[in-house]
């Protein structure tokens, strides 16, 4: 089966809502299934003065600092739309639950949210900005609350 192929039964099962497809023809058999969205996910570490660190900006931070990484690849955006204001900014007070940002993955916009209550002290990437699983992609101050 060549790619081509496969890609029209990928977009014949878009069109048509499926979920999951089975195709047997020419002594191949596939079976192609679509996954659903999965709720919104935060990867925390809490980041210590006394311990060294891998994260390229963990010697800029304060030991009560908590760095929000990325938890899939994706594109970083700040903003719910481009004409409208981004979620934080550095100097904001957020709550556990709070939106911080949205990660788009293979066309699903993915809301990353806050774990802690705290002030952002650091938005470690760029808004449209590729961002790999476990980059920080936020820095909170947890003990300025």
């Amino acid at each position: 089966m060549e790619y081509k192929e496969i890609k029209d039964l990928a977009m014949l099962m878009k069109d048509f809502g499926l979920t999951v497809l089975d195709y047997d023809g020419n002594d191949m058999s596939i079976r192609l299934e679509r996954g659903t969205a999965v709720a919104p996910v935060t990867v925390v570490e809490q980041i210590s003065a006394n311990q060294p660190s891998a994260l390229p900006h963990a010697e800029q931070t304060n030991a009560g600092d908590v760095a929000v990484k990325s938890p899939m690849v994706g594109v970083f955006y700040s903003s719910p739309a481009a004409d409208q204001a981004p979620y934080v900014s550095v100097g904001d007070r957020v709550h556990a639950g709070d939106v911080l940002c949205i990660i788009e993955a293979m066309k699903i916009m993915n809301e990353i949210t806050a774990e802690q209550d705290g002030i952002i002290s650091e938005i470690c990437v760029e808004n449209k900005q590729i961002v790999e699983f476990g980059q920080p992609i936020f820095r909170i101050d947890t003990t300025a609350i």
